[in-house]
């Protein structure tokens, strides 16, 4: 069978003049640029290293580090040396690294420098034989070592089915899942998208998204990629400057808070964006009074699509402007992918009707690893991933999303389950009890906030609780507030009505 490495297809698609420019880094204090060729050497370099290493096929490889050059770069030789990258969020700390430690089982660990102490603790504990570091700064013995291996290097063959990602996504009982996708799943979906969203070789992206998950790795980054295009690189999100690089850039992907925090910008007008061919949001819903003004201001619009980690992408509004982009909806399914609306009992549901979403595609993913009772409870008897979220399919196809899983907050394009937060909150001294909820936020979408509720005689103070949870999650998942309340609404079934606290706290921060 031919080879299915996804990094095979990637390498494909470079330009045969492999010394041109390839990334140029936007916000370094000089001007950086990496051509095709640097990339070509450096993931063959770094993939001869763990060569090196004899590690088991199929290892898992764990990345815990900033966003950077070289991070992709890593990405894209664990791939190109047969292996499983398994991305995480920067933010996390060392009680949630622990876990998905002890979960993936990684044969490498690579982290940031500033938290090798602890890391490499976690790590040997567990049994993971390597941990290397790599900064933002093009310094750590990830790349020490990796300088002295070879610059050529064969790509192991790998099939469709096999592995090539675990990307770790939180479930409403607190424990993450890891959702295991294959090179199939992957390429499938980026020549869908390559299609679909017209990628040229001469486009330019501008890349502001982190690349921990499906929308700044496999979506951007390796679109731009297969397209053998350019990216304009941000380590991290500057509206200011993005705008100054509009100019010379033709696509720019972003989450909801992103495109607001741009049209703050002043500099923001149909000049700057004369060049932009397409603008695509995601990760989160987009106000229809940000679309708008968007369109108003720019002269483009902006077009949302719908996916998940468990199945990058499902539906996009189309690109070809003849067919239109509408707001406040995500677009019809990509070819190859199903869609369908299921009620309570599983019944199929008319078009129009609201109900849960079901998918199936190359693109889908095959299960949650290590978790075979929670993969099978999230498939239907006929092969039908149910998404969680709550939709409903026009007559012409175009989907809306009205609702999602239960409990769920996306704050700034990161997702944060309720019940993980409320674990750690419950386990503090003099709380009873607690309900954390999503409320309209200007900037984030939605801004988490917590209701607490006393033990008797205990005087609870928000502030002391926001600290303390500050030294445990990652800081997107911290609650911007904790309310303290004498006891949560409750239905005659004892449940939490969280429905009433969303209503009475929708207004504390103005939106």
């Amino acid at each position: 069978m031919p080879d299915q490495n996804l990094f095979s297809a990637l390498r494909a698609a470079f330009p045969e003049t492999l010394d041109t420019a390839a990334i140029e880094c936007a916000d370094g204090p000089q001007p950086l640029v990496y051509s095709w060729r640097d990339l070509e050497r450096g993931t063959a370099m770094i993939a001869n290293l763990l060569g090196s290493l004899a590690l088991p096929p199929h290892s898992r490889v764990l990345m815990h580090v900033d966003k950077s050059v070289e991070a992709l770069m890593l990405h894209l030789a664990v791939l190109r040396a047969g292996h499983v990258v398994v991305p995480l969020n920067i933010a996390y700390q060392a009680a949630e690294i622990e876990y998905f430690v002890a979960d993936a089982e990684p044969a490498v660990l690579v982290c940031t420098p500033r938290h090798f102490g602890w890391a490499s603790r976690i790590a040997f504990q567990a049994g993971t034989a390597h941990v290397f570091t790599l900064g933002d700064d093009r310094r750590g013995t990830l790349l020490d070592r990796a300088g002295f291996q070879d610059d050529q290097h064969v790509p192991v063959r790998r099939k469709a089915s096999d592995l090539a990602a675990i990307v770790y996504t939180s479930g409403t009982t607190g424990r993450s899942k890891g959702a295991m996708l294959s090179h199939g799943n992957l390429l499938s979906n980026a020549r869908v998208l390559h299609e679909a969203w017209g990628w040229r070789r001469d486009d330019v992206l501008i890349h502001v998204l982190p690349i921990f998950h499906v929308h700044g790795l496999f979506v951007a980054a390796q679109g731009a990629l297969l397209a053998g295009a350019r990216m304009i690189w941000f380590a991290r999100f500057d509206a200011a400057a993005v705008v100054a690089r509009l100019p010379e850039a033709t696509v720019f992907m972003g989450v909801p808070t992103l495109y607001g925090r741009l049209l703050a910008e002043p500099g923001l007008n149909r000049e700057s964006c004369a060049g932009m061919r397409l603008f695509v949001s995601g990760s989160a819903p987009l106000l229809i009074e940000t679309f708008r003004a968007w369109r108003n201001r720019s002269g483009h619009t902006i077009l949302e699509r719908y996916g998940m980690s468990e199945t990058v992408m499902l539906t996009s509004n189309p690109y070809r402007p003849e067919e239109g982009r509408r707001g406040g909806t995500v677009g019809p399914a990509l070819p190859g992918v199903g869609i369908r609306v299921r009620g309570e009992r599983g019944e199929e549901l008319a078009a129009g009707e609201i109900g849960g979403l079901e998918v199936r595609g190359p693109n889908v993913f095959s299960g949650y690893w290590r978790m075979p009772e929670k993969t099978a409870e999230e498939f239907s008897a006929d092969g039908w991933f149910k998404t969680g979220d709550l939709g409903r399919v026009d007559a012409d196809g175009w989907v809306s999303i009205v609702g999602r899983s239960k409990d769920l907050v996306i704050s700034g394009g990161f997702n944060v389950y309720p019940a993980e937060i409320e674990s750690l909150i419950n386990e503090l001294a003099g709380v009873v009890e607690s309900a954390v909820i999503g409320v309209p936020h200007p900037d984030f979408g939605e801004a988490v906030v917590a209701v607490v509720v006393p033990r008797p005689g205990a005087a609870l103070d928000g502030a002391t609780i926001i600290g303390a949870l500050r030294e445990r999650i990652a800081h997107f998942k911290v609650p911007k507030q904790v309310l303290v309340q004498p006891e949560l609404p409750r239905n005659t079934m004892g449940k939490v009505q969280k429905n009433l606290l969303r209503d009475q706290h929708r207004g504390l921060f103005g939106a």
